[in-house]
């Protein structure tokens, strides 16, 4: 019987606890009355600040109520709106040809900021290729772990070997939310974890440090800051919720 490649990752301390209660915060946020009437619209809404976000993770800073208004032209921005926009018809994809997925969602990130030849290509580095081999192995049916656990690994690895050129942190952040999709944990996109990596910028940056060092005390931190983010994009989504059932 092959051994699960991350399931250690649950033995680390507060992991498994902190696992629990963002997959519980998460549940009960999927409970709000606004959700039975309105969910494409509370769906729209989290996949535009989850955009806005994800942007400003990569320096491209820019107010959420102009981004509404469609005057923000920065191709950062942009790029993370298209990648947004384009997570739910991926989802299908992703655990079939998950290689494949990422190379999309570089293209859609990058647009307009690399050159053409660079656009949906990893850099030539064969430690890379290998990695991106493991990770894809992952992703297509390679561990049994929960979702969540499986989106921070995505997350983490993709931040670390930025194997594309341009705006990657864009694209490390859509497959983690492509994990979700996917996996059925998330299939509407209602999770905003890219609002919680924001809210904790500082957390975000060093625990993503941490995580590429791969000792297990890096890990543990990575995996709590990503379920700390969780529970954020959870209440995110309750206040989205409750605004939208407001303004009914």
């Amino acid at each position: 019987m092959t051994t699960d490649p991350l399931a250690p990752l649950l033995a680390l301390a507060d992991v498994a606890a902190a696992v629990d209660r963002a997959r519980e915060r998460f549940d009960q946020a999927l409970g709000h009355r606004a959700l039975r009437r309105n969910g494409g619209q509370v769906a729209a809404e989290v996949s535009l600040r989850s955009a806005v976000a994800s942007a400003a993770l990569e320096g491209a800073v820019h107010e959420r109520e102009e981004v509404r208004a469609g005057t923000v032209t920065d191709p950062v921005l942009q790029g993370a709106l298209r990648v947004a926009g384009a997570l739910p018809g991926l989802s299908e994809l992703w655990p079939k040809a998950p290689r494949q997925a990422l190379a999309r969602l570089h293209v859609l990130a990058a647009r307009d900021i690399v050159t053409e030849a660079e656009l949906g290509r990893p850099v030539a580095d064969p430690v890379v290729a290998a990695r991106l081999d493991g990770l894809a192995g992952l992703v297509a049916g390679g561990t049994k772990v929960s979702p969540l656990v499986l989106a921070a690994v995505v997350h983490g690895e993709l931040l670390n070997l930025r194997p594309f050129a341009g705006p990657s942190g864009v694209v490390a952040r859509g497959a983690a939310r492509l994990v979700l999709l996917a996996s059925g944990l998330d299939p509407r996109g209602l999770l905003g974890v890219d609002v919680g990596h924001r809210e904790r910028e500082p957390e975000y940056v060093g625990s993503a440090g941490a995580f590429a060092t791969g000792t297990p005390d890096g890990l543990r931190s990575w995996l709590r800051h990503y379920m700390a983010a969780v529970e954020v994009g959870a209440d995110q989504l309750s206040a989205i919720g409750d605004e939208v059932l407001a303004a009914a």
